[in-house]
């Protein structure tokens, strides 16, 4: 089944497809735009408006806390109950080196606040705060999917992988149209989330 959605799709691959065509147009414009300049990189403001314009044109909850727990494979994402708390620890957080900054990123893939396209808009969240902060962003084509993807799954418990993966992708590429593309590219993988305890707030 496919998540509730304004284009009215009820086929889940249809719906991967539309959002995958509509985000990545977003994320260009969102790009050519300086609009992501303007945001203050390493806030929650900041991720949610990145959220915002990506997925507004297909869901609701576009830039909205999501309402119901997550998890992936047997691992849980912050309870609802925590995750505002969870958020304003995670923007206190020092952000003025390379592993700060990862170690921020990671808390924030851990909080999960949104039902879906988390990984998409937190990566972009996540160049913002090293453009801001180290003036490089990551060059996403240089980091394998499938070791990222498993570098993030034991990232709570340990993070030397995915500092590792991160460090030798950085490029001080800022403003290259096609370094930041590809960051969205490398989004579209089956997520795999499923709900528990799927209580609405």
């Amino acid at each position: 089944m496919a998540l509730e959605n304004k284009l009215g799709l009820t086929s889940s691959a249809d719906l991967a497809r539309e959002e995958e065509r509509i985000s990545k147009k977003k994320a260009l414009e969102l790009f050519e735009s300086g609009e992501l300049d303007k945001l203050k990189a390493g806030t929650f403001s900041a991720l949610k408006a990145i959220h915002k314009y990506l997925f507004d044109e297909i869901y609701d909850f576009a830039g909205k806390l999501r309402t119901v727990n997550l998890a992936k494979g047997n691992f849980r994402f912050v309870p609802l109950m925590y995750l505002e708390a969870a958020l304003e620890n995670i923007e206190k957080m020092p952000q003025s080196t390379f592993n700060e900054i990862v170690e921020k990123y990671v808390e924030m893939n851990i909080a999960h606040p949104f039902r879906e396209g988390n990984g998409r808009s937190t990566r972009i969240w996540l160049d913002c705060v090293f453009k801001k902060e180290l003036g490089k962003v990551v060059d996403w084509s240089k980091v394998d999917k499938v070791d990222y993807l498993l570098a993030m799954e034991r990232s709570p418990v340990k993070d030397i992988e995915i500092k590792h993966l991160l460090k030798n992708a950085l490029t001080d590429e800022t403003d290259s149209r096609e370094v930041f593309m590809k960051g969205i590219d490398h989004s579209y993988y089956y997520e795999g989330y499923t709900t528990f305890k799927t209580e609405e707030l």
